[in-house]
């Protein structure tokens, strides 16, 4: 599986002291400007230049895991909190009353000046690689999912599924997933399938594995993913 690493050079240690020393709770005293405030603006510093060498005394790399640094955590469980004080929604869920559970968390809970908890911002703050819902996330609050499944696994699930109705011959399982998770997640080749220009599989890393399978699945696959896998959640 081909993972997505990205490093950013942190010289001034600024990670560390926000997620180590930063103290989140205290309530910070803004400066006062201008005439109105009874302050002046601060002056305007004058330029700096050192002669002084700027050695580099050591490197150290430091992975973020899945739960994100802690301001991002800090966000989310905040978000968990504000979610848990409103015992209606917990009521909907047990309910299964999810359509009106999530149009309560519209108007009362998302948007609002106090916090502007926002379905974009929860997503960054959950580090997922996928676009996970607001009902994933109220699900994983309440406890009904233990955590939010990755693209892959969504991916593994949904395949299987295909599999326990159409059961593929065993020479034709690996090229039967491989087309199979292309379709989802490849729009050229999803556009080449659909459209009929089976010339330009030629040119596509997944056409190979396509020509392989035999006509029924050629045909079944595209038409189950269509029919039963919502194409969104595998968004990033």
């Amino acid at each position: 599986m081909r993972q997505n690493l990205n490093k950013l050079f942190d010289s001034f240690a600024n990670c560390e002291y926000f997620e180590e020393k930063f103290n989140y709770d205290e309530i910070l005293k803004l400066p006062k400007t201008g005439s109105g405030g009874g302050g002046e603006p601060p002056p305007t510093p004058e330029t700096y230049e050192s002669a002084i060498p700027d050695h580099i005394t050591k490197i150290e790399e430091s992975v973020i895991g899945l739960d994100g640094m802690k301001i991002d955590r800090m966000y989310f469980e905040k978000f968990e909190q504000t979610v848990i004080e409103h015992p209606v929604l917990q009521q909907q869920a047990e309910a299964g009353k999810w359509e009106e559970l999530l149009d309560y968390v519209e108007k009362n809970i998302l948007d609002k000046p106090e916090d502007y908890y926002t379905l974009e911002k929860l997503r960054s703050s959950a580090h997922v690689d996928r676009r996970i819902s607001m009902r994933e996330i109220i699900e994983k609050i309440f406890g009904i999912i233990p955590y939010f499944k990755s693209k892959d696994e969504l991916l593994d699930e949904e395949f299987d599924k295909f599999d326990s109705r159409y059961m593929p011959k065993s020479q034709y399982f690996d090229y039967a997933k491989t087309v199979f998770r292309a379709y989802i997640l490849d729009t050229e080749f999803r556009e080449i399938i659909d459209k009929g220009l089976f010339s330009y599989l030629n040119l596509n890393p997944y056409g190979e594995p396509f020509k392989r399978l035999p006509p029924e699945l050629r045909k079944a696959i595209p038409e189950y993913i269509k029919d039963f896998v919502p194409f969104n959640k595998f968004a990033a």
